[in-house]
């Protein structure tokens, strides 16, 4: 059952293109058991009428502080108090400037500022505006005051151009608004470490060692960890990714040696760590200072052994910490597997094959076996988001 269900939304609504969408945000919210109750700004109404607003939600859409009409009083403190979740979305870069500042020169504002429930906050702008320092800055002091950023998707934009800045799509809001408000989950209140993506071992300053891991794996774990209530440390190497929840904490590396300082300083004060980086397992033994000229037919390149970050976090493991391995492998797997959750003293390992064609590196699918010391647990080939539910949901049973 949706946590939804009976729940008071505040639904905001600005000046921004992707106002129509909000329609759709309140049939998510409304079939979801939700109360919706509008609050536009002037400019918002000239995207979409409060008349189809007020069809979706049968009630009628706030916009001003009292009606021309009637001189009827519309209580921003009422609304303050009434809602259990404020949402704004679309919300432009002129209203979470406003939203930073205390701007309070329209009922929207007035509305949030005096709002005692959660506030969730979806951007939707041009891409320009969005890297702005201006709305980079308003965007990290909302989130210091306790409201939840719901971060723009990369896409095509109204402008024409294509890059981040597009409104999160409306079942997805809805649905991180579901997570937001449900019961505590099994992994409330612990500490997650994920490590996800490749390390870069350099060769010379323009060229290194690495592998074709995409970090879509090990990103749909941190996503579906915060999700369930816990607060995520992602140790992430060099990817074209980024996060969406805002209890994700994310420091990025390139090396494995970098990796390893931040996993074994991160691990010691977590519950659990996701080993799903693929870490090199070889360095150069010296890197050149400058680029290596094509001088001779052949080039010889010493490699020596990098840090193997499973092992050391194996042996550093006190008895309340739970250490979860991936394993990739080309033959063998379920025995090579099975040394490896025992050499290096992990509670499962998540075994894929590069035999299961497409389900590796850079796909958005994958096909996973889980392996324990009570056996082992075979799925089917799913996107990439529902096999990290199945890996969490298994480490929450064994938090």
């Amino acid at each position: 059952m949706s946590m939804l269900k009976g729940k008071k939304i505040v639904l905001g609504i600005t000046g921004s293109i992707a106002a129509y969408k909000a329609c759709y945000i309140i049939r998510g919210l409304i079939k979801a058991g939700a109360e919706v109750q509008v609050v536009i700004t002037p400019a918002g109404k000239e995207f979409i009428t409060p008349i189809t607003l007020s069809a979706l939600t049968q009630k009628p859409v706030i916009s001003d502080f009292f009606s021309q009409r009637d001189g009827t009083w519309h209580s921003h403190v009422a609304l303050g108090l009434w809602a259990d979740a404020m949402l704004i979305a679309p919300c432009t870069a002129s209203t979470l400037g406003k939203m930073a500042h205390g701007v309070a020169d329209n009922m929207l504002i007035t509305t949030y500022l005096s709002m005692k429930a959660p506030v969730f906050i979806a951007p939707a702008m041009d891409l320009d505006m969005y890297q702005h320092p201006t709305t980079q800055e308003n965007l990290r002091k909302l989130q210091s005051f306790g409201n939840q950023i719901i971060e723009p998707r990369s896409g095509f934009l109204a402008s024409g151009l294509e890059g981040k800045g597009r409104m999160e799509e409306p079942e997805r809001i809805v649905e991180f608004l579901d997570c937001a408000l449900s019961t505590p989950s099994p992994l409330a209140g612990k500490k997650i470490m994920i490590t996800a993506g490749p390390t870069y071992e350099k060769i010379d300053p323009v060229r290194f060692i690495g592998n074709y891991s995409s970090g879509k794996m090990g990103f749909a774990l941190a996503e579906e960890c915060a999700l369930q209530g816990a607060e995520v440390e992602l140790v992430s190497g060099p990817v074209a990714l980024t996060t969406n929840h805002p209890h994700i904490h994310r420091t990025d590396v390139e090396s494995c040696e970098e990796m390893y300082q931040a996993a074994t300083s991160i691990y010691a004060t977590s519950d659990a760590a996701i080993l799903c980086a693929a870490v090199a397992d070889f360095r150069p033994e010296t890197i050149a200072e400058e680029k290596i000229k094509r001088e001779h037919d052949d080039l010889v390149i010493r490699l020596t052994p990098t840090h193997d970050i499973a092992a050391a976090l194996g042996q550093m493991k006190r008895k309340d910490q739970r250490l979860i391995g991936f394993a990739l492998e080309t033959n063998d797997e379920q025995q090579n597997a099975q040394k490896k959750l025992e050499r290096k003293n992990l509670d499962f390992i998540v075994l894929n094959s590069l035999r299961n064609e497409g389900t590796c590196f850079q796909s958005d699918e994958n096909q996973i076996s889980i392996i324990s010391h009570k056996g082992q647990k075979d799925y089917p080939r799913k996107p990439k988001k529902e096999v990290a539910t199945d890996i969490v949901n298994e480490l929450a049973s064994i938090l």
